[in-house]
C-alpha cells in the first residue's frame, strides 16, 4: 500500500479531466486515474472511485450520493423530522456499510455530528414505537466504525458510549435495538483498522465498564431474553471483548454473567455461532484464576468438552473450546484433574485430528496438552497412550507457528525432542 495520500477533491478532478479532456467514458476516465495514482505510489483506499456530476448551470458542484444521502439526514435531524428519520438513517448507514471510503468521506464532511443529532433524538423520544428509530441510529454508528480507528475515536469522544449504553436500558424489551446496541459497543473495543499503528481498543472497553456500567447494563438486559439465543449470543460476545481486567472478569461472575454464559451453552448446544461465541467469553472471563475455579465449580469444562466433541467438524468451535480448557489448566492443577476426567485431553487430541491443516486448532490443542501435564506429570502417559506425541510431532511440521508450544508441548510430555539450530552466521549464505 502506497503511503502517499491525497484528497477526494483532487481524484474527481482527474476524473473529470479524464472526461472532458480526453474524451473518455465514465468508467474508463475513473479506471485511468486510480491507474494514474497508484503508478505513483498513492494510497486509494479512502478515496471513492465514482464519477461525481459535473457542475450544475448555478455553478454549484454535485456531491458523491454519500454526501447527498448525508444532506438529507441532516436535513431530517434539523427539522426533527422523527418520521422520515429512521429511513433517511437506515439509507446513510447501508452506503456505510458498502466501503470505507464511503464512511471516510462522510466523516470528512461533517457526519459525525449529523449522526449524533440523530442518535440522541432517538434517544430522547422514549415512546415504544421509536425502538425502530434507535435501532437505525446504532446501526449507522456501528457501520460508520468497521475497521476505521478515527471514527471510532471521534464517536467516542463525543459521547456515543452512555447513548449506546442508555439505548440497551431504555429499550431492553426490543430484541433487536439491545443486540444492534451490543454490537456497536463491541465495535468500539476493536483494533481492525491496519492504517493505524495502534488504537484505543483497549482503554474503550475500560470506559465502557467503568464510566458507563457496560458489565450491569449488558447482563441485566440477558434477563429479558432469556429465549432469545442470538440476543444473547450477541451479549456474550460483548461480554468478551470487556473482559480486559481482572477485576472486570470477576465482576462479570458477581452479576450473574458466568451462570447465563454456562446455560446458554447447555440450552443453546445445536447452535455452532452461539456456541462460538459462548466459548470464546468463557475463555475470556477464564484469564482471572478465582474465575477459573467459578466455571469449574458451575460445570463449564464438562460444557466444553461436550462441545468440541458434538462440534467437531467445526474448526472454530475446536479452537475457542481447546482455548478455554487451556485457560482452566493454565496454574492449576486441580482444574487439569477435572479436564483430564472429563475427557478434555482426548477431545483436544480429537480436535488436533480433525483439522490437520487448521493452525489455530493445532496451537490451542497443544497448549493445553502441556498445561495440563506442565504441574502434572502423572498426566503425561495416559496422554501420551492417546496418541499425542505423533499428533503434535506433526502439528510441529506442518505448522511453523506451532514450533515454540509444540516443543514445549513435548518436552513436558517427556519425549525426546530435536532441536532446531537457529543460522549462527558461519559457513557460508542464509539459502545454504
Amino acid at each position: 500500500m502506497g503511503s502517499k495520500q491525497i484528497t477526494q477533491e483532487t481524484f474527481d478532478d482527474a476524473v473529470q479531466e479524464n472526461i472532458t479532456e480526453f474524451e473518455m467514458e465514465p468508467e474508463e476516465a475513473v479506471r485511468e486515474a486510480v491507474q494514474q495514482f497508484e503508478s505513483q505510489g498513492v494510497d486509494l483506499s479512502n478515496i471513492v472511485k465514482a464519477v461525481r456530476q459535473p457542475a450544475s448551470e448555478n455553478g454549484q458542484r454535485q456531491k458523491h450520493q454519500i454526501l447527498l444521502t448525508l444532506d438529507s439526514l441532516g436535513r431530517a435531524v434539523a427539522d426533527s423530522d422523527l418520521a422520515e428519520l429512521p429511513e433517511q438513517l437506515a439509507s446513510f448507514s447501508a452506503q456505510c456499510r458498502e466501503q470505507l471510503a464511503f464512511r471516510y468521506l462522510a466523516g470528512q464532511n461533517g457526519a459525525y455530528p449529523v449522526v449524533f443529532s440523530a442518535c440522541q433524538l432517538a434517544s430522547g423520544d422514549r415512546r415504544r414505537e421509536d425502538a425502530e428509530l434507535a435501532l437505525a441510529g446504532i446501526r449507522c454508528v456501528r457501520n460508520a466504525c468497521l475497521k476505521h480507528e478515527q471514527n471510532r475515536q471521534d464517536f467516542v469522544k463525543g459521547g456515543i458510549l452512555p447513548l449506546l449504553t442508555g439505548t440497551i436500558t431504555q429499550h431492553g424489551d426490543s430484541a433487536d435495538v439491545v443486540r444492534m446496541a451490543a454490537s456497536a459497543l463491541r465495535v468500539m473495543t476493536f483494533d481492525d483498522d491496519i492504517r493505524v499503528p495502534f488504537g484505543h481498543a483497549h482503554d474503550h472497553a475500560k470506559m465502557i465498564v467503568l464510566e458507563n456500567d457496560g458489565l450491569r447494563v449488558l447482563i441485566e438486559a440477558a434477563k429479558a431474553f432469556t429465549d432469545n439465543s442470538g440476543v444473547l449470543s450477541e451479549l456474550c460476545a460483548t461480554l468478551s471483548r470487556l473482559s480486559v481486567r481482572n477485576e472486570f472478569c470477576q465482576e462479570i461472575v458477581d452479576l450473574g454473567g458466568l451462570n447465563f454464559m454456562v446455560t446458554l451453552l447447555a440450552d443453546c448446544m445445536e447452535h455452532p455461532d452461539v456456541v462460538k461465541q459462548v466459548l470464546s467469553a468463557i475463555r475470556a472471563v477464564a484469564g482471572n484464576d478465582d474465575v477459573k475455579d467459578a466455571i469449574v465449580d458451575a460445570g463449564g469444562t464438562d460444557l466444553i468438552v461436550l462441545a468440541i466433541s458434538h462440534h467437531l467438524a467445526n474448526p472454530q468451535i475446536c479452537e475457542q473450546g481447546c482455548a478455554a480448557l487451556c485457560m482452566l489448566a493454565l496454574r492449576k492443577p486441580e482444574n487439569c484433574s477435572v479436564i483430564m476426567e472429563g475427557g478434555g485431553a482426548l477431545a483436544a487430541l480429537q480436535a488436533m485430528k480433525a483439522h490437520p491443516r487448521e493452525v489455530a486448532v493445532q496451537k490451542q490443542a497443544c497448549m493445553l496438552i502441556r498445561n495440563l501435564v506442565s504441574r502434572s506429570r502423572d498426566f503425561s502417559q495416559p496422554i501420551l497412550e492417546m496418541g499425542a506425541e505423533n499428533l503434535i510431532t506433526e502439528a510441529r511440521a506442518a505448522h511453523r507457528d506451532c514450533d515454540d508450544v509444540a516443543k514445549a508441548a513435548l518436552r513436558d510430555l517427556g519425549c525426546k525432542v530435536e532441536l532446531r539450530e537457529l543460522w549462527t552466521g558461519q559457513k557460508g549464505s542464509l539459502a545454504q
